[in-house]
């Protein structure tokens, strides 16, 4: 296997990742609140860990990957303060929060297939961990490391001593961003909940009993209870987005260490935000969010444009989004499409010469942007047809942009041209035409909707 580095935001530096148990690797990657639609954003940090996920199975490493579905816990303030995110959702749409948990599960899952990301070998839902969470909790109260307020039971930080070395910040600075949302009866303002009690004289939809009382679990205890449960001793590799740096993951690090005694996975793995054109971060509680399908999908762009344009930025970079953004990764992804249908000829062998630069690429903390930049050198190389082919072929293995569909006879371009004749057919009230042209865009994998805004085509 040869040699990956990775930046681990403990370290704050690039390091040689070296597994627990040698070739294989535990993964586990923070899953969606499942509230409402994830963002563009959002799927830009499932996009870097599809990315590593792939990196570590290309170099032969035996990957066992583990994502969570939070169903219940998150509150609308990070700092057990506000409405539980999925009670609220519930009570927007008028549904349960169970319902709300299923619905919006079922939309993600969608979402992954359409970017080509690979599902998690175990999926877990917070709700079906209540016990180990419980448990976790026991242990912490045993140690000492837990008080009880009139609203839940909390980790008291000042007795954990590196409880900032995840985020590097002087203390001070974390608790005066810990006072936005006040909470009195807290010893310390970084403190966080463990078991939050439902409110007196409310019924939740999701609650259970505890030793401490009916409930449920804060936000940070089911990373903990549920990576240590299905990954055990394989706590190789941690991810999210670095807005969990400074809160979520930092009070995983403090309740796991606390409880075992032991180091809470040895790489921690962070991509950078998703801004909308002006540097703004792109956040549902900024109401400025976008989903696959408003952004993409209502235009006619294959979501895989989408994986195209994030493999153009370091995921440790922040990532401007915009349509003419989005236009040029179209028509990037739309040239690499056409330079691989003209490679005809035998079968190829794949270039051991460019595939170690492709490794030594990827291999240097992801570094997608070098990697694209060895396709078009190979495909611009004076390699035989075949050879190219067959190479390019394999480096999407990581890429995951499905280059072996190029192969067909028609573009994303093409189907736009039958788009346009189709629209001239129904303009002009010829339905047998625009029936036999809607047919023919099917024929290619493409699913055609008429609706009141006029037509829309989508990946089936």
């Amino acid at each position: 296997m040869d040699k990956i580095f990775l930046y681990n935001s403990l370290s704050r530096k690039k390091e040689e990742f070296k597994p627990i148990k040698k070739g294989k690797v535990g993964l586990y990657t923070c899953g969606p609140t499942v509230y409402n639609f994830a963002h563009i954003g959002n799927l830009r940090s499932y996009l870097f860990e599809d990315a590593l996920k792939r990196v570590l199975e290309y170099n032969g490493y035996k990957v066992r990957h583990v994502m969570n579905i939070t169903d219940v816990g998150h509150l609308t303030g990070d700092r057990d303060m506000g409405e539980d995110k999925l009670e609220k959702g519930a009570k927007r749409e008028g549904k349960t929060a169970w319902e709300i948990a299923e619905f919006y599960t079922q939309a993600f899952k969608e979402d992954l297939k359409k970017l080509n990301i690979e599902e998690p070998d175990i999926w877990c839902k917070a709700t079906d961990y209540i016990k180990e969470q419980i448990d976790l909790v026991k242990q912490l109260e045993k140690k000492g490391y837990t008080y009880k307020t009139s609203d839940g039971i909390y980790f008291d930080t000042s007795k954990f001593k590196d409880y900032t070395k995840l985020s590097h910040q002087n203390l001070k600075s974390l608790q005066e961003g810990a006072r936005v949302e006040k909470n009195p009866e807290k010893k310390n303002p970084t403190d966080f909940a463990l078991w939050k009690f439902s409110p007196e004289g409310e019924k939740r939809q999701m609650e259970w009993k505890s030793p401490w009382g009916v409930g449920f679990p804060g936000w940070h205890i089911e990373c903990s209870a549920m990576s240590m449960a299905l990954l055990k001793n394989q706590l190789d590799i941690h991810c999210g987005g670095v807005d969990h740096i400074n809160v979520h993951h930092t009070n995983e690090i403090a309740q796991s260490e606390a409880a075992t005694g032991k180091k809470f996975f040895n790489y921690w793995l962070h991509n950078d935000f998703l801004n909308i054109a002006g540097g703004k971060k792109m956040a549902k509680s900024e109401d400025n969010f976008l989903t696959l399908e408003n952004a993409l999908e209502k235009i006619d762009i294959d979501p895989l444009v989408y994986r195209f344009a994030t493999l153009q930025t370091h995921y440790r970079k922040s990532m401007e989004y915009s349509e003419t953004a989005i236009q040029n990764a179209e028509n990037g992804l739309g040239h690499l499409h056409n330079q691989i249908r003209e490679l005809e000829g035998e079968k190829g062998k794949v270039s051991i010469q460019f595939k170690n630069k492709f490794l030594e690429a990827v291999n240097d903390d992801l570094n997608m942007p070098k990697a694209l930049a060895i396709v078009q050198k190979l495909l611009k190389s004076k390699l035989k047809p075949g050879d190219k082919l067959a190479t390019v072929l394999d480096f999407d293995k990581v890429l995951g942009l499905n280059l072996k569909e190029s192969t067909r006879e028609i573009t994303l371009a093409g189907i736009a041209e039958i788009r346009k004749e189709r629209e001239m057919a129904r303009k002009n009230k010829d339905f047998k035409k625009s029936d036999e042209l809607r047919d023919e865009i099917e024929k290619l994998g493409y699913r055609v909707e008429d609706t009141s805004e006029g037509m829309k085509i989508f990946k089936k």
